[in-house]
């Protein structure tokens, strides 16, 4: 099931196309800010500021302006795609009948999840270190305001960053994955998974509903960046445990669906 799902999915024009577009955000940042490599870009401050510096510094630039929306609405592309598709085709039910169970559809599904949404996250920093290594060069990993990492500092934060984003980037796709199951249409998964990724979004910047908010896993998305302030203090476990909540409760979601419900009704 999993080598069907993969070769069905990654292969498919439409999830090509979703890779290199979130590969050629870094690119096109990287060659529109080459004329202040090795300094401050412009006036921003943060990481943006930094980005100019090193490829390591576009790297983590170029994740974080990619992961809070872009990033999201390809990794639910891929996923309701995966939970969607057999029933679009009409195949789902020879899948039954094939036989094919119930718990072995649902861990190769899950298994594709996984792995698209891993192949997408990594599209981000792959193509922001390869264009900032052109671009920037293999410098010190700067910090406005700090003195530079080490390089060993710098590639363990650099990791840990990706690492965690990966896991917020599961609990979307685990969302998305069970609107594909859920709902009738492919289309109307992706476009709920979108919804709610905006809406969270909208919500998580207001300040009067933080104790609705903090139950978001979209709250904790870019709690990463704390990793590279001047102080070096980041504080993930809150949202390590709200994206493993978050993907536990879809899952089983998920799940359920499969058990109680014909998909393909």
């Amino acid at each position: 099931m999993l080598r069907v799902e993969l070769t069905s999915q990654l292969l498919r024009v439409r999830t090509l196309m979703a890779l290199a577009c979130l590969a050629a955000v870094p690119v096109a940042a990287a060659l529109a800010t080459a004329p202040h490599a090795g300094h401050r870009n412009g006036a921003q401050d943060g990481l943006f500021g930094a980005a100019t510096y090193s490829a390591l510094n576009h790297t983590i630039a170029s994740l974080q302006f990619i992961a809070p929306l872009l990033l999201p609405i390809v990794v639910a592309l891929l996923a309701t795609a995966i939970g969607s598709a057999d029933r679009d085709w009409g195949t789902l039910r020879y899948l039954y009948v094939a036989p094919v169970t119930r718990s072995r559809l649902l861990a190769g599904k899950l298994a594709a999840v996984a792995i698209t949404t891993l192949a997408a996250t990594a599209c981000v920093p792959a193509a922001g270190l390869l264009s900032g290594l052109a671009l920037f060069g293999p410098h010190p990993f700067h910090i406005i305001g700090a003195p530079p990492l080490t390089a060993g500092d710098a590639i363990t934060r650099v990791l840990a960053a990706c690492g965690y984003t990966v896991l917020c980037m599961l609990s979307i796709a685990a969302i998305a994955f069970t609107l594909g199951l859920l709902l009738p249409r492919g289309a109307e998964a992706l476009a709920t998974a979108i919804a709610f990724v905006v809406a969270a979004t909208i919500l998580d910047g207001q300040s009067a509903l933080h104790a609705v908010t903090v139950v978001l896993p979209v709250h904790y998305w870019q709690a990463w960046t704390h990793l590279f302030d001047p102080s070096g203090g980041a504080h993930l476990a809150p949202g390590i445990a709200c994206q493993l909540a978050t993907i536990a409760l879809a899952t089983a979601l998920a799940a359920l669906v499969l058990a109680r419900r014909d998909p393909a009704a």
